[in-house]
């Protein structure tokens, strides 16, 4: 088979592909696998009754049945759902926009696809920009997106020791730096995979380095502000006319309808919207169907803050403690549990890779993801990359208290030399 340059990157193993590959293919190898890898929500019933009884609601009128199941939306997303979420917003911070600001993607990973590659890799004239990310680790599903090569710049983070066995990184200003050939700057607020929320501070400091360069900002709040809103510390939301945010309605329990939403100026929603008629024709109709009602009357709000960020804040405390509890006192350090659904562990000088105590738990029958592929841009030999491991913890109390237990014995035994 002769494939094209974008069909030979494209077609190759990646650590996102093989996340992937791991949560549809595990339970055919091991049925009782203990899935603390991917990024799948937890199951809330509360919230999970709410949208059964949007999705009732909505197949029970023919009108809307059709509209849903029978009819291509727009490709910059429904209007109405546009409208909704731009005056949630406008209401709840005071943002200057409409909801010409606002297109939807059939899930983020497919925005960031657009986005990078609108704005970084082969440019016109001959130069090469590329996407900035300030602080890596970053998010694995960032690493493969580009149709170039060498597609990410990134600065290391500097790295705070806490008590508790805790750490905590944060962007270094000090090496932060930014060339002609930068296209733009991304972080994710929680950061998947370590859970860092950027205080207001630091992302106030990109913004003004990003006006300075006339490149975006982008923000990636999957998981953040001002929803589904799963930050355990003080936090602002962020956005301006230089400012690229996506959300998504994914970790409210929907990442079965690959809902993303993206906020921008016009200019940038206009060219978005251009380039998803091409890749995409139209956008998914049920997520933005399912979820207009709630931004309509703010429901949005009280699911996030009565259901869905008291779940993760709570479990996230429980699988530290476990990992304390387990783990003793081996040389390990847990990122501070900021946001997010994972719990980043740090094993400093592990005498075997990441990635291999991720083979050694696999066979054990929990799944989790080695950090090797989250440090996007770094390239050095950094022993830091090798010493990091992503966890779920949002599985039943009991598959994540157990997950745990085996974690700590494999770790151990590598320590040990077994």
């Amino acid at each position: 088979m002769k494939l094209s340059k974008f069909g030979q990157k494209f077609t190759q193993k990646s650590g996102i592909v093989g996340l992937m590959d791991d949560i549809g293919n595990a339970l055919d190898e091991n049925p009782n696998m203990i899935f603390m890898g991917g990024g799948n929500p937890g199951q809330l019933p509360e919230v999970e009754k709410v949208f059964q009884q949007k999705l009732e609601s909505l197949l029970a009128d023919p009108i809307k049945r059709q509209s849903i199941l029978g009819v291509y939306q727009s490709p910059q997303g429904d209007k109405e759902f546009r409208v909704a979420v731009a005056s949630f917003l406008k209401k709840q911070f005071g943002w200057d926009l409409n909801h010409n600001n606002i297109a939807i993607s059939n899930g983020s990973q497919s925005a960031f696809f657009i986005l990078y590659n609108m704005f970084a890799g082969s440019m016109p004239n001959g130069d090469y920009h590329s996407i900035h990310l300030p602080l890596s680790p970053e998010y694995i599903g960032y690493k493969d997106i580009g149709v170039n090569e060498n597609f990410f710049t990134a600065t290391r983070p500097s790295i705070e020791l806490l008590d508790d066995n805790l750490f905590k990184y944060h962007v270094d200003f000090s090496t932060l730096a930014l060339s002609d050939k930068t296209a733009a700057m991304c972080v994710s607020r929680p950061a998947n995979p370590t859970g860092n929320v950027l205080t207001d501070d630091e992302i106030n400091h990109l913004d003004e380095l990003a006006k300075e360069k006339n490149i975006p900002l982008i923000i990636d709040g999957a998981y953040g502000l001002p929803f589904p809103n799963i930050i355990f510390t003080e936090a602002t939301p962020h956005w301006n006319q230089n400012t690229i945010l996506t959300l998504s309605l994914s970790k409210m329990g929907l990442p079965g309808l690959r809902t993303g939403i993206v906020i921008a100026n016009e200019k940038v929603i206009e060219k978005y919207t251009n380039v998803n008629t091409i890749v995409n024709l139209s956008c998914g109709s049920l997520g933005p169907a399912l979820a207009k009602e709630l931004f309509k009357t703010g429901e949005i709000v009280s699911i996030t803050q009565d259901y869905i960020k008291p779940f993760y804040q709570e479990r996230a405390n429980k699988a530290a403690n476990w990992f304390r509890q387990y783990l003793g006192k081996l040389p390990y350090r847990i990122h501070k549990p900021e946001g997010a659904i994972f719990l980043w562990l740090w094993f400093k000088d592990l005498p075997i890779t990441s990635h291999e105590l991720y083979q050694r738990l696999k066979i054990r029958g929990v799944l989790v993801v080695p950090g090797d592929d989250f440090f996007v841009g770094i390239d050095d030999e950094w022993s830091h990359k090798r010493e990091c491991l992503r966890v779920s913890y949002v599985q039943p109390e009991l598959l994540v208290k157990q997950g745990i237990q085996i974690i700590s014995e494999e770790v151990m035994k590598a320590y040990q030399g077994i």
